[in-house]
Parts: structure tokens; C-alpha cells; sequence
């Protein structure tokens, strides 16, 4: 019985990734994060009870890991570690390193996270600070930038938060140092209950360019390095940006001949802050264009901005999307064009529901057997969403036992509900098929 390997039982491992802002001259960023909460707070009122006080933590930096890019831990401070490193499908020559920090458990559900951050920033080098929450359910949300004075407030109540702190600098200029990093995080009560009722809404889909990437033997944003035949995806913001190995953030990729769902491994093209699949309000930059238009299409076909993407470069294709030659050709591309994209983590998904999974190289089969064929493989812990379940094949690995499946429907196939990462070996909520 073929099974996939395996890296261990339980939650899935805590993983690193990126982050762009020029800051002039030399600076010490250290910003008041508890001042700068306080300052967000509505006031009680009168009679109110007064909301728990918020948590303050200073992050590692010295535990650089698996999921960092580029990046050095000396004499107190990371550092960018090669100058001439830059996201692959970007290329531009800017040293780039990304260092994704420990996640932190916290004692009650939080959904704002503000910065207090220790740096020296010479002209032509950048730091950014990026944080996500993991929520009760397993669910990792989108990062979201926080800078002094401005915390980031995440879309749902989180248990978890985690910070990635990504440097710059011009090749042969001096690099960005950052020596301290305490995040202060509280619960703004603006976050949907948990408790509630959800309304699904299907994953977000838009209709855009794509790209191919090429540039084997490169090295992506979180890491990877490009290989012949890949299959992952680039998408123009590192809110979405999955840490090497893992499909933590996918996209389904729909071409002429067939759709595929792959993971999002590095970022691009063109610029780095367009989340165009997020609503116009929540994009982090062009909150002028409408949701699901990408900057550069816009620049392209209609002058906007000049023409130009986030560096001023003047856009020659109105590509959202960049895909690995694996992804490009397995679509039906055998040139440039445009595929329907849907966001795979983004809303509700629809009539289903999201579950994390655990092991790596996991089979998804066309059928509820071990013998069927496989349709894809989950290459680590990452999130699935779930329509269905039913008892199939009896499935025995690692000391447990379980004849019950799931269906995935953005792989069009099964999984065994070993491989969900919940204690119930039928999942609750989730109807028969």
C-alpha cells in the first residue's frame, strides 16, 4: 500500500516567509506598540467592562530556520547575508533576505498586532515587518504589513501570531541591521464570531494574464530553487507568499486543456504589494482599481500609473500571474495568455470547510482506495477545504486507523482522513457525500 512519506503527527511545523520600503538615511525604529494600540482603542463606555490588556512578546531573531531566505544572524542583528539575491521572478539586482520567526501562542484570541521594531537602515536598504495569525481551526490568514504607529489588523480572531521580517539593500550598498522586534497584540472586537454561523462564500476567481517563469536554477521569494518542469505559482504581493514546501497559500489555475491547483512560492511579476484579489478597500496599494485587476494589466491596457508598476518601470505585459514551466505547460499554455485563477484561501469556500493537514508528499486519489490513481500530491502541512467525506479503504499508518476520507474539491479527488490534522477521525460538520 503505498503511502506518503511522512514528517511527523500533530500541528503543522511552524514555517518562515518576505516583505518592500525604501527608508532614507540612518534610523532607530522603535515605535510604541502599546502606545500605538491604546491610541487605535475606542474608548469604553461608561459602565463597560474594561478589555483584557494587550500581550507583548519580543520575537527570537536568532533562531533563523528552514523557511528563512538569504538571511544572517550576527553580532545581535540579521542582516541581509548575499547582496546580489533577489526574488526570481522579480530580477532585479536588490539583495533581498526574508526571516520568518517562530510563531507565538497567545492566552486569548487577538486580531490586532502592532511593531516595536530596533533597526538601522542606510539609504538604498529597506525592512518590513509582515504578521499573520493562525486561527482555532488551524487556518492561517493572509500577512499583513505593520509598521511604527500603524498595527496590522488581521481579518478574523487568530490564537497564534507570527512575524516575518524581510531586509534589502542596492547590490554593493551596505545592508538594513535589525537588532530587536517586540509585537504587541489585542483583540480590536471587530473580528467575526468564531461562534456565528459562517456565511460561505465561494474562494475569490479572476480572469488573468499568466506568464511563464522559467529562470531555472533561480531562487524564489521563499526560498526554493527553481527546477525544470516546477509547479508552483508567482503572484504580485507577499500577503499570500507560502513558505518553501508548502501549499499554506494555492491557487487552482484553469487553461485551454485543464486545470491545476499549485502553491504559491514566489512573487511577481512586475510588482510586490498588488493583492489584486483582495477588495479594492483591502488591497495594500492601487485601492482605486477594482478586485481582481491586476496593476500591471491596468497600466498596460489603460496608462494607469503612468504606465509604470510600483519601481517605475514601464509594464510591457499586463501579466497578474506567473507560472513555473510545470504549471505553464500542464494548463494548455504554450505561450503567454490569459487563465482563470481562483484564490484558494481567500472567503469561505463555498460549501465546504477548511481543515489543516500534516505529513508531506500526501496523495490526494481519484477514489476513496489507496490503489486509485492520484490526482495530486500535498508536498507538507498546509490547509485544505473539504465538501464531503466518505468510508472508504481502511488506512492504517504511524499507529493510526481510519476508513474515512475527504474529498477535496479543488484537487478533484480524496485524502484520508489521517492526513487531516484534527483529533476526530470523522470530521465534525462535514456531511456525507
Amino acid at each position: 500500500m503505498p503511502i506518503p512519506s511522512l514528517r511527523r503527527r500533530g500541528p503543522a511545523p511552524r514555517r518562515r516567509p518576505p516583505a518592500v520600503r525604501a527608508l532614507s538615511g540612518t534610523v532607530c525604529l522603535l515605535a510604541l506598540a502599546s502606545t500605538a494600540l491604546a491610541a487605535a482603542a475606542p474608548a469604553p463606555a461608561a459602565g463597560a467592562s474594561v478589555p483584557p490588556a494587550p500581550v507583548s512578546w519580543r520575537a527570537d531573531l536568532s533562531g533563523t530556520g528552514a523557511d528563512d531566505v538569504n538571511v544572517r544572524y550576527t553580532s545581535g542583528a540579521l542582516r541581509v547575508r548575499d547582496g546580489s539575491v533577489s526574488p526570481a521572478s522579480l530580477g532585479r539586482d536588490r539583495g533581498y533576505a526574508s526571516a520568518v520567526l517562530e510563531a507565538h501562542p497567545v492566552d486569548r484570541p487577538v486580531n490586532r498586532v502592532a511593531v516595536d521594531l530596533d533597526a538601522t537602515v542606510p539609504d538604498a536598504a529597506g525592512v518590513e515587518v509582515d504578521v499573520r495569525g493562525r486561527a482555532a481551526d488551524g487556518t492561517w490568514t493572509e500577512w499583513r504589513r505593520a509598521a511604527a504607529g500603524a498595527p496590522a489588523e488581521l481579518p478574523r480572531d487568530v490564537v497564534e501570531v507570527q512575524a516575518r521580517v524581510t531586509l534589502w539593500n542596492a547590490e554593493g550598498e551596505p545592508t538594513a541591521t535589525v537588532r530587536g522586534l517586540t509585537l504587541t497584540a489585542d483583540d480590536t472586537g471587530s473580528a467575526p464570531d468564531a461562534s456565528a454561523p459562517a456565511t460561505r462564500a465561494a474562494a475569490f476567481s479572476a480572469r488573468v494574464y499568466a506568464t511563464r517563469e522559467g529562470l531555472v536554477g533561480h531562487t524564489t521569494a521563499n526560498g526554493h530553487v527553481i527546477q525544470a518542469n516546477d509547479h508552483f505559482v508567482a503572484l504580485p504581493s507577499r500577503r499570500a507568499l507560502s513558505p518553501a514546501g508548502s501549499g499554506q497559500y494555492s491557487v487552482q489555475v484553469c487553461g485551454p486543456v485543464r486545470c491545476e491547483t499549485a502553491p504559491v512560492w514566489d512573487v511577481g511579476p512586475w510588482n510586490t504589494h498588488d493583492d489584486h484579489w483582495n477588495p479594492s478597500a483591502q488591497r495594500e496599494q492601487w485601492k482605486d482599481l477594482p478586485q481582481g485587476l491586476p496593476e500591471a494589466q491596468a497600466a498596460h491596457e489603460d496608462g494607469y500609473n503612468g504606465g509604470r508598476d510600483e519601481f517605475g518601470r514601464q509594464v510591457a505585459n499586463p501579466a497578474g500571474i506567473d507560472l513555473a514551466d510545470g504549471t505553464f505547460y500542464n494548463v494548455g499554455l504554450n505561450d503567454n495568455g490569459y487563465v482563470t485563477v481562483t484564490y484558494l484561501w481567500t472567503e469561505g469556500g463555498g460549501d465546504t470547510t477548511a481543515f489543516p493537514t500534516w505529513g508531506a508528499d500526501v496523495s490526494v486519489r481519484q477514489q476513496a482506495t489507496t490503489t486509485s490513481a492520484s490526482v495530486a500530491s500535498l508536498p507538507g502541512p498546509t490547509t485544505v477545504r473539504v465538501r464531503c467525506q466518505v468510508h472508504g479503504e481502511p488506512v492504517t499508518y504511524d499507529g493510526y486507523s481510519n476508513d474515512a476520507w475527504s474529498y477535496l474539491p479543488d484537487y478533484g479527488g480524496y485524502v484520508s482522513n489521517i492526513f487531516i490534522d484534527v483529533a476526530d477521525a470523522w470530521l465534525p460538520g462535514v456531511p456525507d457525500c
